[in-house]
């Protein structure tokens, strides 16, 4: 009888850590959007002008991604001030 009731006790077991997992995964996936959208909020409010264009999302999608370098040459690139560039690019990994 005691082997019955522990098969029921590690299903549960075993269901209750999978649902964890997929709550975690689900809860962490829109915080790295938001990281993408405050580093283009950092950069849009140097520019003063509305939508950021299409290379600083890029540029911060590499940042997002951890290649710092590149979020900063990109943003750079198109005209943002260094400084900017490396506040923003530091709030997007």
């Amino acid at each position: 009888m005691r082997t019955s009731t522990r098969v029921p006790a590690r299903i549960a077991g075993v269901l209750t850590g999978l649902a964890l997992a997929v709550a975690g995964a689900s809860l962490a996936a829109p915080a790295a959007h938001a990281d993408v959208r405050a580093c283009i909020n950092q950069v849009e409010r140097e520019l003063r002008g509305g939508e950021a264009p299409e290379y600083v999302r890029a540029a911060c999608s590499a940042g997002l991604g951890g290649d710092h370098d590149r979020c900063v040459s990109g943003l750079t690139a198109g005209g943002v001030t260094n400084g900017t560039a490396v506040s923003a690019c530091r709030v997007a990994p």
